[in-house]
């Protein structure tokens, strides 16, 4: 109940700043003469300059703004109502065009008011900058070059979208008006310097060392974090945390990976990455001893969400298990009674992440493991192939009422996709589903 009032408050608080521009517009004195359609081009404008200013309030990494819904879910909102905002801001001059065709020569930067040269600038900077985002992989921008770009053309959006709105003025005739979008303008100021200046103080002041480093099967290494802060890491089992080694809070490198140490042992933190190139290629080059930034804990993917749940199904595809582990290992240490089924997919045996310790598990608490691979050795005799609806069919709980058996899905994404659609043809509640998607960017 709490998390749904969360919610219901987050996201009633996001459509007031959304459409607050609108209602402000159309109180009070309004400009003589102005036609219907273009208050309307207006009025989407406005919209989309909020919806513009909140991406950066979606994104700051606010905890209690992520703790009902999760990152993911929060990251995927803000990659898709990126596409809606841009439509909104296109239309603005698009239908001015439709209704008189002659501002098509504000087109013209050369020529053009000022006023039209920064509006028409905002819309082509919004418009590289979703580009970028939507294409990145595939013309092969590299991570935090795409993210230092993604910075300043927002930044760079913003502020001349904002200019554009103080040069026309025509809806800023009255002095309430003017002292809303100044307190407009300061709370994107105020979200901007949290982000790029008291975080990353923040993050300063809090201490973690690198104590270990243990290489793992599939080309995986898990670092080992001491935390000087008497008070310890509190996290949920299943959260995951941003990092930064070599750089420092404010250089903008950090990068998101899934705890896979216990919850009960707040004095260390680990985290077990896969070498995927770039940033997770040189993990294992860290030094001990070596000082590590740590933002976290994020994310809603934990059974700790759901203490009346009486069994859990985990569904892991390669590298996409160290969740799992964190939420194992933790059940372990508190001696948890419930039932936990773990399938887990992986090209074969070699390549099979904590394989020893999960064998292990199923003596300490009750487990039941399914490995599955997809080129198992000769005299295999378990599952083949990939995580379909028949494999899943043949291990799942034979009571499943709602809200008492919990599905938790982390691995790649395709893998995800085809798991998600056979839970679905097994008539699995939504509500019973939980996916982990590091498709954050």
């Amino acid at each position: 109940m709490k998390r749904i009032f969360q919610g219901s408050f987050w996201i009633s608080l996001y459509l007031l700043i959304t459409f607050l521009p609108l209602i402000i517009l159309l109180v009070g004195p309004r400009p003589i003469g102005r036609e219907l359609w273009r208050d309307f081009s207006v009025g989407l404008g406005f919209c989309s300059f909020s919806m513009l200013g909140l991406q950066f309030f979606l994104t700051a990494r606010i905890k209690a703004v992520k703790a009902p819904f999760g990152s993911d879910i929060v990251y995927y909102f803000h990659h898709q109502i990126s596409r809606v905002m841009f439509i909104l801001i296109a239309l603005h001059p698009i239908i001015l065009f439709i209704f008189n065709p002659i501002n098509l020569q504000l087109l013209n930067l050369i020529t053009a008011p000022w006023a039209a040269r920064f509006g028409v600038s905002a819309i082509l900077l919004m418009g590289g900058l979703i580009g970028l985002s939507i294409w990145r992989k595939r013309i092969k921008i590299e991570y935090d070059r795409w993210r230092i770009w993604h910075g300043i053309l927002a930044i760079a959006a913003m502020t001349f979208a904002l200019v554009h709105i103080e040069l026309r003025g025509y809806y800023l005739n009255t002095l309430w008006k003017q002292i809303f979008w100044g307190l407009y303008g300061l709370f994107w100021i105020g979200v901007m310097a949290w982000v790029r200046v008291i975080k990353p103080l923040i993050l300063l002041k809090k201490e973690y060392f690198t104590e270990q480093i243990i290489r793992e099967n599939g080309n995986a290494h898990t670092i080992i974090l001491r935390v000087a802060d008497s008070k310890g890491f509190k996290f949920q089992p299943g959260q995951f945390a941003w990092i930064s080694i070599w750089d420092s809070p404010f250089q903008d490198h950090e990068h998101p990976f899934s705890i896979s140490s216990s919850a009960m042992d707040r004095s260390k933190i680990s985290f077990t990455i896969k070498d995927l190139g770039d940033f997770t290629g040189r993990i294992k080059q860290i030094s001990i001893g070596q000082r590590v930034y740590v933002d976290g804990p994020y994310g809603a993917f934990s059974i700790d969400r759901y203490p009346r749940s009486r069994e859990f199904v985990f569904i892991a595809g390669g590298i996409g298990i160290t969740p799992f582990m964190s939420m194992l290992r933790t059940s372990a240490d508190r001696g948890d009674q419930r039932a936990f089924t773990l399938i887990y997919a992986n090209k074969n045996i070699e390549s099979t992440t904590f394989l020893e310790e999960i064998n292990s598990m199923t003596g300490k608490i009750n487990l039941k493991f399914i490995l599955v691979l997809e080129a198992p050795p000769v005299g295999w005799t378990g599952e083949i192939g990939f995580v379909n609806s028949q494999i899943l069919k043949r291990y799942l709980p034979v009571d499943l009422k709602a809200n008492q058996v919990k599905f938790f899905v982390c691995g790649p994404l395709p893998m995800m996709d085809a798991v998600e659609k056979a839970l679905y043809e097994l008539k699995i509640p939504l509500s019973d589903i939980n996916s982990e998607r590091f498709d954050l960017v």
